[in-house]
This record gives structure tokens, C-alpha cells and sequence, in this order.
């Protein structure tokens, strides 16, 4: 199996220096670059992040891990994944999540009240028939849709990757997805969610690929900032911050080797702290590109 590590770009990764961080990546051997959905923020939204980085490079692949598909139309964002993909062939890596992860911003995917699993579910649908279907129609509770051609399909077809930890997300993954870009989890944790999503898979006559599994880790300079920590705490209450966040790369290269033992292969890094971007860039190309087999 491909063992891959990416690049994921926080909150506060203003748009004036995406030019030389991408150009470093393309020039360094980085595997891939990651956009969150970060709408208050200054983060570039994550088109027009993977617009930009694709027309500065020819070998770099660019992500979202993970945009938000609840709240738009699915046929919209299949029209702007196509582009991307013809623009760039095999260099597009989709992953959606059912919501933002942060509070504030939900209110910007509008969705009906209590139905956003429902609505996320069929906006896959659409969306999958859309990047692959001629001539697409689907008619269900919030889309219907007729005779959709969405011109170039990607051939061959977009992977749709997909974030979540739950059973309900696991069960939807192993159903309507490609692959699987976990966060906040620890090795166990991963291990299960992979295999839950494997049987969800299997019920619904599918197979996932078994390089298709990865998740979205973070380390920082060093010790864990107090900040960092009470972050991870007030969303993992039950779980010790430095299982989840790396302090140091030593540290982080023992999360990456559960990870593996996990039946991971697919790493996005991302920094945290204070420390410059320009100094993780190295270090990351320093210590994990000659891990990439």
C-alpha cells in the first residue's frame, strides 16, 4: 500500500503567502496540499485554494479535508470538481464532512431543521451520478434532478472521500464513499472505524479500497501549547490531548506508526502553535517525505 503525506493549512494561513507555500511543496516532493472549510477566517475557501494551487503546479495533488456538501447543490459542486479535474487530471482529492466544525459558521449551510444527515445523503448521490452519468436523474425528498450532464467527466472517476467518527458516519461511508479521512482518533479508535466501515461496505455489496484510509493528524514545535490542549480537551474530554496532537515530531512519528499498524496509509499533517509555516514546511519535508513509499 501507498503510504502519502499532505500538507493541511490552518485558520490562519493568509492567502499572501499561498503562492510560496505551494511552490515550496511542488519543489519539495510533498505529496499534497489540504484546504479546510474555514469561512470566518482568513483561509482561502478550498475551490479557489485547489484552483490556485493546481494552476501554479504540475505534479502537486490538492484536497479538502474536509469541505462542507450539506447546504449546496450537488450538482454545482460536481460542475466545479469536473473543471478542476480536467484542468488537472488525477491531482483532485474531494473529502466532504456533513458540517463545519465549528458552531458559528453552520448557519451559513442552510439545510432543513434536523434533516442535514438526510440531506447529505442524497446530495452523495447526486453528486457521485453526477461526475459519472451521461445523463444523471435523480428525484428524492430535497433534489430532483433531470438529465444532468456535467461535461468533461473525470475519467476515470473522482474518488469521493468522506470525514466523520460516528457509527452513523461509518455506515454511510462504507455505503456511498470511496474512502475514509478520519480525525480526532486514536489509533484504536481508527482501527474500529475502519473496520465498522469495512462492514458497512460489505452489506451494501461494496468494497473500499484498502489504501483508501487515512486522517487528518497534528503536531506541534514541541510541547503541547496550553491553548492546544484545552482545545482538544473541551472536544475529546475522555481522551489525553498528547494522544491526539503530537508534542514534536518523535512524538508524531510514534502516532504515525499506530496509525500504520491501524491499516491507515493516507496522513494529513497540519501544524499548530505559533511556530512560523516556513520552519514546519521544512521540518515536515525533513522528516516524512522519505517515509512516502
Amino acid at each position: 500500500m501507498k503510504i502519502r503525506f499532505g500538507i493541511g493549512l490552518g485558520a490562519d494561513t493568509a492567502p499572501r503567502h499561498l503562492a510560496e507555500i505551494v511552490d515550496r511543496l511542488e519543489s519539495s516532493g510533498v505529496d499534497s496540499l489540504w484546504f479546510s472549510e474555514l469561512v470566518y477566517s482568513p483561509a482561502v475557501d478550498p475551490m479557489v485554494g485547489m484552483a490556485y494551487a493546481l494552476a501554479r503546479t504540475t505534479r502537486l495533488k490538492v484536497g479538502t479535508s474536509v469541505a462542507v456538501l450539506p447546504g449546496r447543490h450537488p450538482v454545482l459542486v460536481a460542475k466545479a470538481l469536473a473543471s478542476l479535474a480536467a484542468l488537472a487530471p488525477k491531482r483532485v482529492l474531494p473529502a466532504f464532512g456533513l458540517r463545519s466544525a465549528i458552531p458559528a459558521e453552520r448557519e451559513v449551510f442552510v439545510v432543513p431543521a434536523g434533516q442535514r444527515a438526510e440531506v447529505f445523503h442524497e446530495s452523495l448521490k447526486v453528486l457521485r451520478a453526477a461526475l459519472i452519468e451521461d445523463s444523471a436523474s435523480y428525484a428524492g425528498r430535497f433534489f430532483t434532478v433531470r438529465g444532468v450532464a456535467v461535461a468533461p467527466r473525470p475519467v476515470p472517476p473522482l474518488d469521493i472521500w468522506l470525514g466523520g467518527s460516528s457509527a452513523a458516519a461509518f455506515r454511510r461511508i462504507g455505503t456511498l464513499a470511496d474512502g475514509w479521512l478520519g480525525s480526532f482518533l486514536t489509533p484504536e479508535e481508527a482501527r474500529q472505524g475502519r473496520a465498522a466501515i469495512e462492514r458497512a461496505a460489505a452489506d451494501a455489496g461494496r468494497c473500499i479500497d484498502a489504501d483508501h484510509f487515512g486522517i487528518s493528524l497534528a503536531v506541534a514545535d514541541g510541547e503541547l501549547p496550553e491553548e492546544v490542549a484545552a482545545a482538544v480537551r473541551r472536544r475529546r474530554p475522555d481522551v489525553e490531548p498528547g494522544q491526539l496532537v503530537a508534542a514534536g515530531w518523535d512524538a508524531l512519528h510514534r502516532q504515525l506508526d499506530a496509525y500504520l499498524d491501524a491499516g491507515l496509509t493516507k496522513f494529513v499533517i497540519r501544524p499548530v502553535g505559533k511556530a512560523p509555516l516556513d520552519g514546519f514546511i521544512d521540518r515536515f519535508v525533513e522528516e516524512l517525505v522519505s517515509r512516502q513509499n
